[in-house]
């Protein structure tokens, strides 16, 4: 005998929140996805900037995770080209990068990042900046 499961109560039920994860390195995406899934995001992942856009074009995410160092056009290429799409344009975004010298953050936050962290990630840091940042676009 099968048996179903009362619909949600939709006042009660909320869409988990959607984060594109664009990383070329799998071990890195891998950490990242399994801790954000532990907390109960959706997560899209992404190798390149072609994927990226193909990703945003199927649907918008309420954040992003950019890595910087991306093979063929960079992260802060990607960042400005993202920004300089009115339908894209408020969609959080958070550097993940392993540039760490002076002057980086400053740069990686004018192409338009509106966070910066550098690798390797500290998975607590990580989670409390998405919160943020999610918090932050629903105002």
């Amino acid at each position: 005998m099968k048996t179903e499961n009362p619909p949600p109560d939709d006042e009660h039920t909320e869409t988990p929140k959607r984060i594109l994860v664009i990383e070329d390195q799998e071990l890195n995406r891998k950490v990242v996805r399994i801790v954000l899934q532990s907390k109960g995001y959706t997560v899209v992942e992404a190798t390149d900037a072609m994927e990226a856009i193909a990703r945003l074009e199927d649907a918008l995410p309420h954040l992003i995770l950019m890595d910087i160092a991306l093979p063929g056009q960079s992260g802060e290429d990607l960042t400005r080209r993202i920004k300089a799409n009115l339908a894209w344009v408020d969609i959080p975004i958070i550097a993940l990068t392993a540039a760490a010298m002076s002057g980086d953050r400053e740069r990686i936050l004018k192409a338009g990042c509106d966070d910066y962290l550098s690798k390797p990630i500290d998975i607590k840091i990580l989670v409390e900046r998405v919160e943020t940042h999610l918090r932050r676009a629903e105002t």
